[in-house]
């Protein structure tokens, strides 16, 4: 255990040689000097983090399956086109209030009871739809499962990741990485595989859906071994190695209070979020939806005799070059300014810009085109949120903030249900237009707080905790802070 530097007036706190602290360097003297990485605590391996990737990547692929499959839904004759596209965004309201209630409960009663039941409600959904594919209420109620599953596994999965990525030493930026990957790469498989079976195999509207259930069955038992990162309800600060007592070491979460105290984020006031997570937040699925659930749509006649694997292909690429820019995400996102956010929306207002001519010519190529640029704006707001909540969020809230930037995010895919009942009065050229002016609002808006309210270099105590393997003390000890000013610390000012 070393003493690390702090700033005069500050307190210094004890770190673990390796600590994760500015991205792996160390900033507080400026030198910049790699850090070794950190053992795991007890019970925490290096690849722990796999299962609930896993678990992610499964809910992930149930949540998008249907996507591409909108096409033939439409060309059933048994939905109308609203109809359709409000059957896509039925699953948010399974989503919104599983990320709102799981998120904030897991961080006062533990990651693992809140999350293992996502797997069986994404099983249910699939089983669901499969079932009543003519049936309207069916399918709403189908996706609705499958969106409480996909919000706890946005929610408190993306915590569970994070604080065990921690605890191995991976770095303060694997985390977010990880996590934002695993549901991306998950909504990509799960929708291009469903449009090719139901393009090209039989029985299209059971086999995509047969196949995510057993997915679903292996990942939700590889997930009953990954070690609890938070113990619940026991009051303070981290208290004891219960890896010895055959679970994993894990920090004690607050003592139970009631259900409204355990639901409350108070980070969520935060200037930070306020002013660049709130923002950006809507795009980050709006730009995903305009790209493959309305531009499939409009450019189906053109696909000629392969609508639904044309949109199984545009499904891909914007998800692929997602996943692409994602993988990027550590070199661009930073926490000195909102430089990934602000790229991320400039790639969010090019998209659209694109969009238009690809409405109105109804060209399959600039149709590509534009998703291509939608998908890298997806990819780069998704991860740059979850890295701007984890910088904001202390030890008790984290799970409940990323629920609420979660819960954000999916108010974007109302977007195609809002633009087919638009079309009565307006065309899909003007609606991507007036969403281009929108977005570079926002775009002003997280470019004016481009350093302001920055919080300061933190490690949570959960991850402390298990780098220290339980170990008790002023270091484990609610959340570490080495400053809470607003400002860069030492070693970060006057980087861009």
């Amino acid at each position: 255990m070393t003493a690390e530097a702090a700033k005069p007036g500050t307190t210094p706190r004890q770190t673990t040689p390796g600590e994760p602290v500015n991205s792996g360097t160390d900033a507080q003297t400026g030198t910049g000097a790699p850090r070794a990485k950190a053992p795991a605590g007890p019970g925490v391996k290096t690849s722990s983090w796999l299962a609930v990737a896993a678990t992610m990547f499964a809910v992930a692929w149930g949540g998008n399956e249907f996507t591409p499959l909108l096409v033939m839904y439409r060309n059933s004759g048994e939905f109308s086109p609203v109809a359709v596209d409000g059957m896509l965004a039925a699953y948010v309201f399974g989503i919104v209030p599983a990320m709102l209630i799981g998120g904030p409960l897991s961080d006062r009663h533990g990651r693992r009871p809140l999350l293992l039941p996502a797997a069986p409600a994404a099983l249910i959904g699939s089983l669901i739809i499969a079932l009543t594919p003519d049936s309207e209420i069916g399918m709403i109620i189908g996706r609705i499962f499958c969106g409480i599953a996909l919000g706890l596994v946005m929610a408190i999965g993306s915590t569970w990741i994070k604080e065990l990525s921690d605890a191995a030493g991976a770095g303060a930026a694997a985390g977010a990485k990880r996590a934002s990957m695993s549901l991306t790469l998950g909504f990509l498989a799960g929708a291009g595989v469903a449009a090719m079976l139901a393009q090209f195999a039989p029985l299209p509207q059971h086999l995509p859906y047969i196949l995510h259930m057993v997915i679903t069955v292996v990942t939700g038992l590889w997930l009953l071994s990954v070690p609890e990162t938070r113990r619940a309800g026991v009051a303070g600060a981290a208290a004891g190695n219960v890896g010895a007592q055959g679970g994993a070491a894990c920090a004690d979460a607050p003592a139970r209070k009631s259900l409204w105290q355990d639901l409350k984020v108070p980070k969520m006031k935060h200037k930070r979020f306020l002013l660049v997570v709130l923002p950006a937040a809507p795009w980050v699925f709006g730009t995903a939806a305009s790209a493959y659930a309305v531009l499939p749509g409009l450019l189906s006649d053109s696909a000629g005799n392969y609508p639904i694997a044309f949109a199984g292909l545009i499904t891909v690429v914007t998800l692929g070059f997602g996943v692409g820019i994602q993988s990027l995400g550590p070199v661009i996102d930073t926490r000195r300014s909102a430089r990934a956010t602000v790229i991320g929306m400039c790639c969010v207002a090019a998209g659209l810009a694109l969009a238009i001519p690809a409405a109105a010519t109804l060209s399959l190529a600039l149709g590509l085109v534009a998703a291509v640029v939608l998908g890298m704006g997806y990819g780069l707001t998704l991860v740059a949120g979850l890295s701007e909540v984890q910088r904001i969020a202390g030890p008790d809230d984290l799970a409940g903030l990323n629920a609420v930037f979660y819960a954000l995010t999916y108010m974007g895919f109302f977007v195609p249900m809002v633009l087919a009942w638009a079309h009565t009065w307006l065309g899909y050229p003007q609606m991507f237009f007036g969403g281009l002016v929108l977005a570079v609002i926002c775009l002003v808006i997280v470019a004016c707080a481009w350093r302001r309210h920055l919080p300061g270099a933190r490690i949570p105590a959960d991850a402390k905790f298990l780098q220290d393997g339980g170990a008790t003390g002023a270091g484990a000890q609610g959340e570490a802070s080495v400053s809470e000013a607003p400002n860069p610390t030492v070693g970060e000012a006057g980087a861009a």
